[in-house]
C-alpha cells in the first residue's frame, strides 16, 4: 500500500507541476507542425494524438499542420509516376499535384482526424482550399527553375480555424493552397504551419523533427542547442550547420515571431508525449527559437 500510495503522490505532483502551465495557456492557441516519425510509427501516434487531445481538455487551441512526403512518394512510386525534386522542393506537374492532393487532403489529413477522434478528441479535417483558408501564388526561385503547382503562401483566411477552435474542435490542416483561378498549389508543409501560426498569433509553434532539435553536429545529439536566435541562426546557415529540411523550419518560426508568436520550438517528436514535455514541463525539450 505504501509503494502504491507514493506511485499516487508522485502523479499528484506532476499535475502540480503542470498547473501553472495550464493557467497560462488557457484559451491560447498552438500550432503544431505534426510530421517525421511521430506520423509514420504506430506507438508515437497514438502518443500525439493523446498529448493534443489533452491540451484541448486543458483549454488550450491546438492546431494541426501535417505534411506526408513519405506517403506521397509511396503513391506515387505505385503509379508508376517519378518524384523529382529541386533543391529540397517537390517538383510538382498536373500529375503529380493530383497524387499530392488526394494523398494530403484525401488519405493522410483523414487519418489524423481519425486518430484525434479515437483518442477522444473532437477533430475536423481540411485543406487550405476549404473555404479559400490558404491563397498562394506559384514560388519564384532564385535559379529561375520552374517546378510547377508549388506555391507561396500570400493569404490565410484564419478566422475559419479560429471558429472551429471556439466551436470546440482541434482543426487538422494539410498545406495545399488555392488561387483566384482555383488551381492546387501544393505548399511546404513548414511553411504553411509558420504562415498560419503568424496570422492566428498564436502562442506557441511546435516543430515536431526527427532530431533532439538543432545540433551543431548532425551526428552528435550532444550538441543540442537549447536555444537560439536570428543571428545565430544566420551564422548556422552559412556554415552549413543549418541545411536543408531545417532551414524552412527556422525560417518559419522566425517569420511566426516577426508576426506576434510568442514562442517557438523545434522538438524531437521522436520522445514519447514529446508536445506535453515541452508544453507542461519546467526543462521542456528541443531548441527554441527567438528572435
Amino acid at each position: 500500500m505504501h509503494s502504491q500510495m507514493q506511485e499516487f503522490i508522485q502523479k499528484a505532483s506532476i499535475l502540480i507541476e503542470a498547473l501553472p502551465y495550464i493557467r497560462e495557456f488557457d484559451g491560447k492557441t498552438v500550432v503544431i507542425k505534426y510530421g517525421g516519425a511521430a506520423m509514420e510509427n504506430a506507438t508515437l501516434r497514438k502518443s500525439v494524438a493523446e498529448d493534443i487531445t489533452l491540451m484541448k481538455y486543458v483549454g488550450m487551441n491546438p492546431v494541426v499542420v501535417h505534411g506526408g512526403g513519405p506517403e506521397i512518394n509511396r503513391r506515387l512510386k505505385q503509379l508508376n509516376v517519378e518524384a523529382a525534386f529541386h533543391n529540397g522542393l517537390r517538383i510538382t506537374d498536373e500529375e503529380t499535384i493530383r497524387v499530392v492532393e488526394m494523398v494530403l487532403a484525401g488519405t493522410v489529413n483523414k487519418e489524423i482526424v481519425a486518430l484525434l477522434n479515437t483518442a477522444g478528441g473532437n477533430s475536423v479535417g481540411i485543406c487550405g482550399k476549404d473555404g479559400n483558408l490558404l491563397h498562394a501564388r506559384r514560388i519564384e526561385l532564385p535559379d529561375g527553375a520552374d517546378i510547377g503547382f508549388v506555391g507561396r503562401v500570400t493569404n490565410v483566411k484564419s478566422e475559419i480555424i479560429e471558429t472551429l477552435c471556439r466551436a470546440g474542435f482541434i482543426p487538422v490542416v494539410a498545406p495545399l493552397a488555392t488561387d483566384r483561378e482555383g488551381n492546387t498549389w501544393n505548399i511546404n508543409a513548414d511553411t504553411a504551419a509558420g504562415e498560419i501560426a503568424a496570422s492566428l498569433r498564436a502562442e506557441k509553434l511546435v516543430f515536431m523533427t526527427d532530431t533532439p532539435g538543432l545540433l551543431r553536429d548532425a551526428k552528435d545529439p550532444e550538441t543540442l542547442i537549447h536555444r537560439i536566435d536570428r543571428d545565430e541562426i544566420a551564422k548556422l546557415k552559412d556554415l552549413g550547420v543549418i541545411a536543408g529540411g531545417m532551414i524552412p523550419k527556422v525560417d518559419s518560426c522566425l517569420l511566426a515571431l516577426d508576426q506576434g508568436v510568442r514562442k517557438t520550438h523545434i522538438i524531437d517528436g521522436r520522445v514519447p508525449h514529446a508536445l506535453l514535455l515541452e508544453i507542461f514541463t519546467t526543462q521542456g525539450l528541443g531548441t527554441l527559437v527567438t528572435r
